[in-house]
């Protein structure tokens, strides 16, 4: 299978800094992190980012580029929709900029899970991942309709696509701690997630 990567940076870093993907966790800016762990993928990997910021190019991965929001000020949706438009493979991993612990061993057993599906999304509980998840480009035409009517909760997509629920007890198989869903958006989150990145070979 053919599969990219979509990484969504636009949003601002409010309990942070303006820009919270270039922080610093060990060695590697939080979007260096995100990077690189998706860097086992096929296909090239679009960053969205919000019209007027910009990001140089990682070193190491030539498969990198920017990706402008098209839809400016509609969120993650609109953002979905931006990294889908610009990718050039059907299947995209749909990740946040601020997930540095992102476990490739889960991100391949999704790969594998979305073979007949439009979109495959962790839930835990009653908690939905979306950004964190499989999707393809069959999502497009959908996402548009719900942009076009300002319909921004990712949550609105899911009635109108087949899904594909990766459920605790298969999240656990790989991540038993959940940490692959863990943001960054405060110092504090800042501070753990430089405590814990050793563990990651960050």
């Amino acid at each position: 299978m053919d599969i990219g990567g979509v990484v969504l940076a636009g949003g601002k870093g409010i309990r942070l800094r303006e820009d919270k993907a270039l922080e610093t966790i060990s060695k590697r800016t939080l979007l260096e992190q995100v990077v690189f762990r998706l860097s086992l993928l096929d296909g090239d990997i679009p960053i969205v980012i919000a019209s007027g910021r910009r990001y140089p190019q990682l070193a190491g991965y030539p498969r990198l580029r920017i990706a402008g929001d098209i839809y400016p000020g509609k969120g993650p949706l609109g953002g979905i929709y931006s990294g889908l438009k610009a990718s050039d493979s059907f299947y995209n991993l749909v990740v946040a900029c601020d997930m540095p612990f992102l476990n490739r061993d889960l991100l391949l057993y999704m790969v594998e899970a979305a073979i007949g599906f439009d979109l495959v999304v962790p839930r835990l509980g009653n908690l939905i991942e979306p950004l964190h998840a499989v999707y393809t480009k069959d999502c497009l035409a959908p996402i548009e309709r719900l942009l076009e009517k300002d319909s921004l909760s990712v949550r609105g997509l899911f009635p109108m696509v087949r899904v594909r629920y990766v459920e605790a007890e298969e999240i656990e198989r790989f991540d038993p701690e959940h940490l692959s869903f863990f943001n960054v958006n405060t110092g504090v989150d800042l501070e753990r997630a430089r405590g814990l990145i050793e563990r990651f070979g960050g």
